[in-house]
């Protein structure tokens, strides 16, 4: 009898969990959906598109190496070629870290909706804004191609010392176009948009290059470089 107490508490537990869990979730894609109506209201995605492209030093994929897009898709989202707007694994990955941790510290974001969250809102950490970049990347999945995407995407993301854009940050740090970048350079670089803040290489060159280490660790972990390639790369 006292056995069957506790399996029927434990049912009841795990129904009210479930009805709380999924009210909440009805809430925050209601208020996430109705922050990206908002948002595209407010600008259309392909103003906002087209307002990127035109910015002067604005770098189309064919003139940035392939070097580079390799690196920021190891080191970003390592299955970005081969998922949709959003990454299941990834998002199961961060439900249960931000449990363990009982707050929200990884979002299991993939590039699209890191580019959706860059160009349409806030860096607000809120379930709502998460649930309205979902929106987002999906939308902007339906109307460009993954190689349109990170595109915008390399030429939006922040690398420090005021440099936004892999052209910027390649003209800044090195005083070279994008294409002209070695290999050294490309994966220094790739590795600051986690934290330009910390890894910029005016203020923490020693941290930018244990980045580093990590962007070529994924690279070669993925098959984008290989054992002997990252051997040759010199890190201080």
């Amino acid at each position: 009898m006292k056995k069957h107490k506790i399996l029927k508490f434990f049912i009841i537990l795990f129904i009210l969990i479930f009805i709380v869990g999924a009210s909440a979730f009805t809430v925050f894609t209601v208020q996430g959906y109705e922050m990206y109506k908002t948002a595209i209201q407010e600008k259309s995605i392909e103003e906002r598109i087209n307002e990127i492209r035109s910015v002067e030093g604005y770098v189309t994929i064919d003139k940035i190496p392939k070097d580079f897009k390799n690196a920021i898709i190891a080191v970003e989202d390592h299955r970005y070629e081969s998922h949709g707007p959003v990454d299941l694994i990834s998002i199961c990955r961060a439900i249960f870290r931000n449990i363990s941790e009982f707050r929200l510290v990884e979002g299991g974001s993939t590039i699209t909706q890191q580019f959706a969250k860059n160009t349409f809102f806030t860096q607000e950490r809120k379930f709502r804004r998460k649930m309205a970049e979902v929106f987002a990347a999906f939308d902007l999945e339906k109307m460009y191609s993954k190689d349109d995407i990170i595109e915008l995407y390399m030429n939006t993301i922040y690398y420090g010392d005021a440099y936004y854009g892999i052209g910027a940050a390649s003209r800044g740090y090195f005083n070279k176009e994008p294409m002209e970048l070695t290999l050294d350079e490309i994966t220094l670089l790739a590795g600051l948009p986690n934290a330009p803040g910390i890894y910029s290489l005016s203020n923490n060159p020693d941290l930018a290059r244990q980045r580093q280490k990590q962007v070529i660790g994924c690279m070669v972990k993925y098959g984008y470089l290989s054992e002997e390639q990252a051997k040759t790369l010199t890190i201080q």
